[in-house]
């Protein structure tokens, strides 16, 4: 790798942050091994599913897409990848994912191994509840008028509502209506909406060698770090399509939805993405403690 000395008028990370960057990553991915064992989700009894990666054989990178975690733009940047012009995919109507899909086929496990000896795999990661409530505001709240996401909104009404709150004025379901339903799902075995499926089945991370776990909470570094370790500099670019970034406005509607949940919903929802905590170091406590928070308010 040539670095320049000091800052980098491209944007990209100076040697000294790609070192620290780089060690971060080694010990995310030690993290997940170790997990991986200590949960037995790396053993032979669990199947790997395959289904979700992208590999693009160009560029050489395989890509777990995680629904609501970047998602868009690395869709985007896979889609460039797969020598669609910008231009074309600026003003197409076409989903990106099936446009993806056209060019690369869904791979089998065997696929991705034999394609991981010179390629680098990736995936981009983020708090499993903040992920849930993207996908709730993005499908559910501002769900597309008679989009599949639209239907079902109605269908978790009609069936979680109570007859008490039927004044309610709200036509999509509110938070805790959508995790009842979620959670219901979850214990039928019925199989889950991939916008909020836990990354444990959708992309087995047990199963494949990881060289790059992105987090959410340091994207902007890791993708810069993953560009230039994979050398797309000249064809990705850095910048967030669709940005949910992290501001303290998320944080405090993400608060106000957790709070009208019971503890109980909460222990449900731990229990569906726990190893999706445990793996990727995932804290629940603060979500406790919106709860434990509202209570006292609600009381006092």
């Amino acid at each position: 790798y040539i670095f320049e000395n000091g800052s980098r008028e491209d944007g990209l990370l100076t040697r000294d942050k790609f070192m620290e960057v780089n060690a971060r990553m080694e010990s995310r991915r030690e993290f997940l091994k170790t997990e991986c064992s200590r949960l037995g989700l790396d053993t032979s009894s669990h199947k790997s599913n395959a289904w979700e990666y992208l590999i693009n054989r160009q560029y050489h990178v395989i890509w777990c897409n995680i629904f609501k975690a970047a998602s868009t733009s690395w869709m985007y940047n896979f889609n460039l990848m797969a020598n669609y012009s910008a231009a074309f995919l600026d003003k197409t109507k076409e989903v990106p994912l099936q446009l993806a899909r056209r060019k690369y086929a869904r791979p089998t496990a065997e696929m991705i191994k034999k394609a991981q000896g010179d390629s680098i795999t990736f995936l981009i990661v983020r708090h499993p509840l903040e992920r849930l409530a993207s996908a709730y505001n993005d499908k559910i709240v501002h769900a597309w008028p008679k989009s599949f996401h639209d239907k079902l909104g109605h269908r978790i009404v009609k069936k979680y509502r109570k007859p008490a709150d039927k004044t309610r004025t709200e036509k999509y379901p509110v938070f805790e209506e959508f995790v009842s339903y979620v959670l219901d799902e979850a214990k039928a075995k019925r199989s889950l909406d991939m916008h909020w499926t836990p990354y444990t089945t959708f992309c087995t991370p047990c199963k494949f060698n990881f060289d790059v776990i992105l987090k959410f909470e340091t994207l902007d570094e890791d993708q810069k770090f993953l560009i230039q370790l994979a050398h797309l500099q000249d064809i990705v670019k850095p910048e967030w399509r669709n940005s949910g970034k992290g501001t303290t406005a998320t944080v405090h509607i993400i608060s106000n939805l957790y709070a009208r949940l019971n503890r109980r919903q909460l222990d449900g929802l731990y229990d569906l993405y726990k190893d999706d905590f445990r793996l990727f170091g995932y804290s629940i406590d603060s979500y406790y403690d919106i709860i434990d928070k509202e209570k006292v308010s609600s009381h006092g």
